[in-house]
């Protein structure tokens, strides 16, 4: 449907030369680009400023996944007229503390009356051209680093299923609120080959994209795969969110073998995180100078696969 809709021809629109970029980005001269993304959702927790302070994290993430630097962002707000205007409050207290955390500035935003809240950021950053990071780059001998655990998804729908209350899963309402900041920093000091983060299209799907956008196979190991306590078992009882079946039925058919990978392992790939970890594609001799940098940043990094091919554009589990 999208390919209806006329392209803009702009030399400086350096993002429409890369396939699945996860920012829109502008370049401004020879040293600055503009990396500008949006995103909002519904409450995903039930504690206001957790879910302000998610919303934000996840918005700010596709800024970190090209290498950039956040400066603005406009708070996008949806909010029932029939709710206490100090839920509100509350949640834009969250993602104030996120953005500030990251080192950018909240300058405006708009509210409009919704049926259900809905929150977000409209994200502006920096980056340098020549720095930028994006899906494009992975080669083969690359290893793949994730830097955050799996599982937001299922845990998510255990939480609305009334299956799970918030402090069972406190790990992962941790791990959703954590910016991507560190993992940015870690991989511009030490220098990688490819990024992009992991959100509603799920490690199968965005290291599908990756494979495609760098002309590679990616390959991952199933048993090396962060998982967020309590999340397979979870699964295992059937609490799977609408999003991984469209993932399902989107990605697999270009997984080699994927109709006989195991239930369990796609339940886990297929996966839509919410404010998910980065996946980088790093060359095998700076692997632990990655990790030990992500450490040194409060962030934290699994192997979890490795690129090869042929063939390319494809996706293979390893098991």
């Amino acid at each position: 449907m999208l390919r209806q809709l006329p392209i803009f021809e702009d030399e400086n629109l350096l993002s429409a030369a890369i396939p699945y970029a996860d920012a829109g980005v502008y370049r401004l001269d020879a040293e600055r680009a503009l990396v500008q993304s949006v995103d909002f959702f519904t409450p995903v927790v039930d504690d206001p400023r957790s879910y302000g302070r998610i919303a934000a994290a996840n918005a700010l993430s596709d800024i970190y996944a090209m290498g950039g630097k956040p400066l603005t962002a406009l708070s996008l707000v949806g909010f029932p007229a029939c709710l206490d205007r100090s839920i509100l409050v509350e949640i834009l207290r969250g993602g104030v503390e996120k953005v500030k955390e990251a080192g950018a500035v909240i300058v405006g935003g708009h509210t409009v009356d919704d049926d259900e809240p809905k929150v977000g950021l409209a994200v502006t950053g920096l980056v340098n051209p020549a720095e930028m990071v994006s899906t494009v780059g992975a080669l083969p001998g690359d290893r793949l680093v994730l830097t955050k655990p799996l599982g937001t998804g299922i845990l998510v729908t255990a939480l609305k299923g009334e299956m799970l209350d918030e402090k069972n899963m406190a790990e992962a309402i941790a791990g959703m609120e954590a910016l991507n900041r560190g993992a940015c920093e870690a991989m511009l000091e030490v220098g990688i080959s490819a990024c992009t983060d992991i959100t509603g299209f799920s490690l199968l799907g965005h290291a599908l994209e990756m494979a495609e956008a760098s002309g590679v196979l990616i390959e991952l190991n199933a048993a090396a795969l962060p998982v967020y306590p309590q999340a397979r078992e979870m699964a295992a009882m059937g609490l799977i969110p609408a999003g991984s079946y469209n993932n399902r039925e989107h990605y697999l058919p270009r997984v080699l073998d994927g109709r006989g990978i195991p239930s369990e392992i796609i339940d886990i790939l297929a996966d839509p995180q919410t404010s998910g970890g980065l996946l980088m594609a790093v060359p095998a001799g700076r692997l632990n100078a990655l990790l030990d940098t992500l450490a040194g940043r409060g962030a934290r990094g699994w192997v979890v696969g490795q690129v090869g091919g042929p063939p390319t554009g494809r996706l293979r589990v390893l098991r």
